[in-house]
């Protein structure tokens, strides 16, 4: 596995202000959004192409686009719906598809409620979008059921990452096609499973809180 920090003075800069607790939805979503389409650009570095040629209005010349099977994008409900937008916007002829996973807060373990993807994914290219990368249990669990469809090749894009999570996924996921994208890798986890410093929990953020 394989973990890649973004660093760039626009990624830090919208960082800083998802930081913020006074930060209010709207623009905590619209900043989501701007991030991912930064952190998505350094994780399409690999992604698959296929030499074409093409003519110009001047001349003959070769070009690539994206190989086939195009790639996969998968949200974790429900945060990373919040992801989606500034995803696709970079790659729109991606597919889509849909992971439900709830962590269970005392045991802090992951499990799957709901999937929407192709059965086989022999061959295709997945982007994982989950913003918080904290205790490591909800990407490894859903990961691994990628990896079970035939996934060869899996990125994550994390707004934020623990190391405590990091190294989960290191050890669960060794020997695996695998590699995280993240603003940043911050100093721990709290005695909640909660990213420090942080930025709170990103779906309340995103999308408030429903009581």
């Amino acid at each position: 596995m394989r973990t890649h920090v973004v660093d760039h003075p626009l990624v830090a800069h919208k960082l800083t202000t998802l930081r913020d607790e006074r930060t209010d939805s709207p623009t905590f979503r619209r900043l989501a959004d701007e991030l991912v389409t930064l952190l998505a650009y350094e994780a399409t570095r690999d992604v698959r192409i296929d030499e074409v040629d093409i003519r110009t209005p001047v001349t003959e010349t070769k070009g690539v686009r994206l190989s086939h099977p195009r790639p996969l994008v998968v949200p974790i409900i429900r945060a990373g719906l919040g992801m989606l937008e500034g995803m696709v916007r970079l790659l729109p002829t991606a597919e889509v598809g849909f992971l439900g996973m709830i962590r269970d807060e005392e045991t802090l373990q992951a499990s799957t409620y709901a999937n929407r993807m192709p059965d086989d994914l022999s061959g295709r290219q997945v982007y994982v979008l989950d913003p918080m990368l904290a205790t490591g249990g909800t990407l490894v669990a859903g990961i691994k059921e990628l990896i079970d469809r035939g996934a060869d090749d899996v990125t994550a894009l994390c707004l934020l990452a623990a190391p405590e999570g990091v190294a989960v996924m290191e050890r669960e996921l060794a020997g695996t096609p695998v590699t995280v994208v993240t603003a940043s890798v911050d100093s721990c986890l709290n005695d909640q499973g909660f990213i420090v410093p942080g930025l709170g929990d990103a779906g309340d953020r995103m999308y408030g809180t429903a009581g």
